[in-house]
């Protein structure tokens, strides 16, 4: 079996649906006891990291890198919008790393005395318009979104991607009604590549990581919208060891190597 098949993705980013996926993963499960016994000498069983869903692709490759560094671990991961990621983490869920894709989202988690010590800034990601593969509506700005007939979505006003968007479309003095508004970025992204929408405003790393499938634009508004990405381990992590070498190899040159390939940019 390979190690892209060993690290676990858990699908499913609301409160709800983070407890239930995440139960057999509390600090009963295999190796965590021990880690967390060993007061951070050795490294083992599983670590369970909530992060936003524009890191899947850098994360789920740190989370093999990781497990190659150290033997006998397994990294869970749960992407999804932050904040239904910040309210499964208030709510109880049995997660040892958070990872959001805004200061605001990373504060309803601080403010309930969730995290381990303060979260640190350890990227940042700016906007782009994603349309399908040719730009076929000849889209050059937050402006021309607002054609009659375009089929535009958004993220979800609370997600961190949609928070950008209206400050992005309020520093271009744009009013925008999208069609719809998705729950994070990748289902916002996911409607251009189906060709159920002609475009979206996403960040630029889910461009990036869509390949061929879209096709981006920047725009000089997505400077006042840049969002900085905290992370940090989490007061009652199951896996406390796991949880912090995570953490130091999402912030280690190694780790900022992977993301920075990605399109992120450095804080």
């Amino acid at each position: 079996m390979t190690r892209s098949h060993r690290t676990r993705r858990i699908a499913g980013a609301g409160a709800a649906a983070a407890v239930l996926a995440l139960s057999a993963c509390s600090a009963s499960g295999p190796g965590a006891s021990a880690s967390a016994e060993s007061g951070g000498q050795g490294v083992t069983g599983t670590v369970t990291v909530f992060a936003a869903a524009s890191l899947k692709e850098s994360f789920t490759t740190l989370g093999e890198r990781f497990e190659e560094e150290h033997p006998g671990t397994e990294v869970a991961f749960s992407f999804g919008g932050s904040d239904g990621l910040a309210a499964g983490v208030n709510n109880g869920a049995p997660a040892d790393v958070f990872a959001a894709a805004s200061a605001r989202t990373m504060k309803l988690v601080t403010d309930e005395g969730r995290t381990a010590g303060s979260p640190s800034t350890f990227v940042r990601n700016r906007l782009e318009i994603a349309t399908v593969p040719g730009n076929p509506h000849a889209i050059d700005s937050l402006d021309d979104l607002t054609a009659s007939g375009l089929k535009v979505v958004l993220c979800d006003r609370t997600a961190p991607c949609g928070a950008a968007a209206r400050t992005a479309l309020a520093a271009g003095g744009v009013e925008l009604e999208p069609v719809s508004y998705e729950q994070d970025v990748k289902s916002a992204l996911t409607k251009v590549e189906l060709k159920e929408a002609d475009a979206a405003v996403v960040y630029r790393t889910d461009v990036k990581a869509a390949g061929d499938k879209v096709e981006g634009v920047e725009f000089p508004e997505s400077a006042e919208a840049v969002n900085d990405y905290p992370i940090a381990r989490l007061e009652n992590a199951p896996n406390p060891s796991a949880a912090k070498a995570f953490v130091a190899l999402v912030k280690s040159p190694e780790g900022q190597e992977v993301l920075g390939r990605a399109g992120f940019l450095t804080p």
